[in-house]
């Protein structure tokens, strides 16, 4: 067992018991039956000079230099390390990379005519870079950087070179043909020069004639103002001096008028002072005088309501100590009462126990004791004396046998049963039948109300 520590640009891959596939992490503890690798992550540089050939199957080198290496991510680094690590150093990495690129690099050289290979380099780059980090990313693998170089021709091939001196040719008589341009633009130019330097001096000169006679125009006219202007100021100076002066009149005027007023106002002044002194003075004694009978008034109303609060208190006393002495006897009495009670529920408990436990006999002997039959035997006389019960019998029917030979008995037997039993319920209740059915004579009490 031993303790493992990645530098900055490592990691370290252990595997074996306790790990299921591989693990990856700057530092750690290597148990027994694990095994530990240094993965380097540094980018690396790869130097190729590609051959490739064009749609027109024209040959060309391709000089270029690659910056890759392990992309720092979980994924990709567990990519890496299970394909490549270990392996860094071996050519077996820089064949992989370098088939790679020039793989792809012919794959899209071949769709593409020589003269869009080089006027559109950097379409050709751009599809370079993007097709090798495909075929890269399945190795966890990523182009830090990526320089292509100029095109040149493979051996045997002078493309390029025939190319370049197209270029140059082209180059050499557009130069000679600019050149001419511009000689006959400065013949051309200079004539126009002429020309409008000419035409520019006679403008000029017209120009100045107009400008001279308008300053002309414009100074008479400032002459005219000026006087105009001086005359009016002259006037309106008279006018001033005439309005000054008239104003200075007026200003005397009110202020010998304000200085009346404050004569005035001055005497008046001290005419109220006067006044105001006797009148503060006669105000000031009577003050005086209403404070101290103010004063006295106090006193004596103090004075009567401490007497009367010392009477409410003393009263208040009284009557307190009073109401605590009946609630005192208040208080005995209910002790008394409750002791009275409570002896005679002790013998009431006894008493039970002696007659047995039986409520019915207990409380016979309450009722026996209290006078209860006594009192319920009066009452009940009490209630039926004075009764004077009346008592009718009448009988209907003729005798045995005779009402089965008159069919007319039922109905003479039910009328001769009515006038007793009407006069028997008018003396009972008091309910006397209605006219129509029977006329009864009045009962003595209804005489007597």
């Amino acid at each position: 067992m031993h303790y493992v520590t990645a530098g900055p640009s490592e990691y370290v891959v252990v595997t074996g018991i306790g790990i299921d596939d591989l693990e990856i992490m700057k530092k750690g503890w290597i148990w027994p039956f694990q095994k530990a690798i240094i993965l380097d992550v540094a980018p690396m540089n790869f130097t190729l000079d590609l051959q490739a050939m064009s749609a027109e199957k024209l040959e060309f080198n391709l000089p270029a230099v690659f910056t890759i290496g392990p992309k720092d991510a979980v994924e990709s680094l567990n990519k890496y390390a299970r394909l490549l690590a270990g392996k860094k150093n071996n050519q077996h990495v820089s064949e992989i990379v370098k088939g790679i690129i020039e793989g792809e690099t012919r794959v899209i050289a071949a769709g593409m005519t020589m003269e869009e290979i080089f006027k559109e380099s950097k379409f050709f780059k751009e599809q370079v870079i993007r097709h090798v980090q495909t075929e890269l990313e399945q190795f966890g693998m990523v182009i830090y950087n990526a320089n292509v170089k100029q095109l040149q021709d493979s051996p045997g091939s002078e493309y390029f070179s025939y190319l370049r001196q197209k270029v140059h040719e082209g180059a050499c008589n557009q130069a000679k043909i600019d050149v001419a341009t511009a000689k006959m633009k400065g013949d051309i130019g200079e004539r126009e020069r002429h020309g409008e330097t000419k035409q520019e001096i006679a403008r000029i000169d017209a120009a100045t004639a107009i400008a001279e006679n308008e300053r002309k125009q414009q100074q008479a006219q400032a002459e005219a103002d000026l006087a105009r202007k001086q005359a009016e100021c002259d006037r309106d100076v008279h006018i001033a001096k005439i309005q000054a002066k008239r104003a200075a009149e007026m200003q005397d005027a009110i202020l010998q008028k304000d200085l009346e007023l404050k004569r005035a106002d001055m005497e008046m002044e001290r005419l109220r002072a006067d006044q105001l002194s006797k009148a503060k003075v006669q105000y000031e004694s009577s003050v005086q005088a209403a404070d101290a009978k103010l004063y006295a008034e106090q006193r004596s109303a103090d004075a009567a309501f401490y007497k009367a609060q010392k009477d409410a208190e003393g009263s208040m006393f009284a009557k307190q100590k009073a109401a605590e002495a009946a609630l005192y006897e208040k208080t005995k009495e209910a002790e008394g009462l409750r002791a009275v009670f409570e002896a005679r529920a002790e013998g009431y408990k006894q008493l039970k126990e002696a007659l047995g436990g039986n409520d019915t006999t207990f409380l016979q002997y309450l009722m026996l004791e209290a006078g209860l039959f006594q009192d319920l035997a009066k009452a009940n006389g009490e209630a039926i004396k004075g009764l004077n019960p009346k008592i009718n019998v009448w009988t209907t029917g003729s005798g045995a046998g005779g009402e089965g030979s008159d069919p007319s008995a039922p109905i003479r037997n039910i009328f001769q049963s009515l006038p007793p039993l009407l006069t028997t319920i008018q003396d009972q209740v008091g309910m006397t039948p209605p006219a129509w059915l029977a006329n009864m004579p009045r009962n003595e009490k209804e005489i007597t109300a």
